[in-house]
């Protein structure tokens, strides 16, 4: 699996790099090249061996997975503002406000945010209008006001609130903030192929909230040498988390549950989708 999404990183960032070749030196375009370096390419990977399955090669699918990654460096950039979550550190580097500042972080996120819908519109992606419209409205959806913005703006509210979230409500949090970009990245391969994308889908639902309870563990188990980010954070502000609502073991044991229950969802590839099985499998345990 390391060799595939080696291999699938070297795609994007190619891809990627290409797209901005046109772009100058202003700060804000040194700073959208910056925002997209780096990162385990998890969303493209996703994007291209679900494409795979259904019949479509890298050569076209890399302008979708380039899409979501534009997209996720996007809400990083503004994730990390210090009107959001105000971190320093971002893959073990200054983020994109302390690097430049808070104004050129704004504006990059919002011209990586329109890049990433410019990119589904290439001809390169080799599909019809139709299905290039229905990749940019799920895209539109998954990003906006029901999906990551949602997620962000009930994470914000939590801050302040007077009864700390509970089990169901985080659940709901992550699935909006994290989950529905994951979930557009599964789905995404099999609208290109013209398939049906329940399936993956499926196995994205559960593969996020895996994901997002890994995290928690993270900033509890990680190591900001290894993480690039800074850990502890949740704690130390109080922050009701899967960790402390499920206790560290808890939460362990029930992200290798949702882990199970991502692989199952493959079943109906058969073998051709262990690679997705194998990424639900390191998504709890990775270090980063």
């Amino acid at each position: 699996m390391q060799s595939a999404m080696e291999h699938c990183r070297a795609r994007v960032d190619a891809c990627l790099t290409e797209t901005l070749s046109d772009l100058g030196t202003r700060p804000v375009e040194q700073a959208m090249r910056y925002a997209l370096t780096g990162g385990k390419r998890l969303r493209a990977f996703l994007v291209m061996e679900g494409a795979q399955l259904h019949g479509i090669g890298p050569d076209q699918s890399v302008w979708a997975a380039s899409a979501i990654e534009a997209m996720h460096a996007y809400s990083l950039v503004h994730d990390d503002l210090p009107c959001m979550d105000d971190d320093d550190l971002r893959r073990g580097q200054p983020t994109v406000h302390k690097r430049w500042d808070e104004a050129t972080a704004v504006l990059v996120g919002d011209a990586l945010q329109t890049l990433s819908f410019d990119l589904l519109t290439r001809p390169e992606l080799g599909v019809s209008s139709e299905i290039r419209v229905e990749l940019i409205a799920a895209l539109a959806r998954a990003a906006g006001a029901n999906g990551m913005v949602l997620g962000q703006a009930q994470d914000i509210a939590a801050e302040t609130a007077q009864t700390p979230l509970d089990l169901a409500a985080i659940t709901e949090l992550q699935g909006n903030k994290t989950g529905a970009l994951i979930e557009w990245s599964a789905r995404a391969g099999a609208i290109l192929g013209g398939g049906d994308p329940t399936a993956l889908g499926h196995y994205a639902k559960a593969l996020g909230l895996a994901f997002q309870i890994h995290d928690d563990i993270l900033d509890v188990e990680g190591d900001i040498a290894k993480t690039g980010k800074a850990v502890g954070k949740d704690a130390d502000a109080g922050k009701a988390t899967f960790v402390s609502l499920l206790g560290l073991d808890g939460a362990k044991a029930r992200a290798q549950e949702l882990v199970d229950e991502a692989c199952a969802a493959l079943n109906h590839y058969g073998s051709r989708a262990d690679a997705l099985r194998d990424v639900a499998r390191f998504v709890i345990s990775r270090e980063t």
